[in-house]
């Protein structure tokens, strides 16, 4: 092999190595902005916000998500959210966390559903929405 070959060969290998490494960074950039999202899936359609930390709702393909974040993550609080599609019982989230319960998914179609969440002594109820 001649040495303009040899040349080339690790020339190619050096951009082939730089381009894998900036796809997994790219890729690893999305999977923590989904996890801050809460891992729901969709596009988000309302935001419930409250004293102590808002609600974020995502639609997607008759699924509805939920999650409810803390305005002060930290420390743990009791959280909690819930989702209810119209005729449906509730899907729900409760514990002790720092920074957000959830995510709780229901089949909504096209019902309405009723969000509720909670973080410490702040809380939200949507009331019949999305319809």
């Amino acid at each position: 092999m001649s040495s303009g070959r040899i040349r080339r060969s690790l020339a190619l290998g050096a951009v082939a190595l730089a381009g894998v490494l900036l796809l997994g960074l790219a890729g690893a950039g999305a999977a923590q902005a989904q996890a801050s999202a809460g891992r729901c899936a969709g596009h988000k359609v309302r935001t419930l916000s409250f004293s102590t930390g808002k609600v974020v709702l995502y639609k997607s393909r008759g699924y509805v998500c939920a999650v409810t974040i803390a305005k002060r993550p930290g420390a743990r609080k009791t959280m909690s959210v819930s989702v209810q599609a119209r005729g449906n019982r509730p899907a729900r989230d409760k514990g002790r966390y720092t920074h957000h319960a959830g995510p709780v998914t229901v089949h909504a179609g096209h019902r309405c559903v009723w969000v509720k969440g909670a973080v410490g002594r702040g809380s939200t109820s949507s009331g019949w929405i999305l319809c």
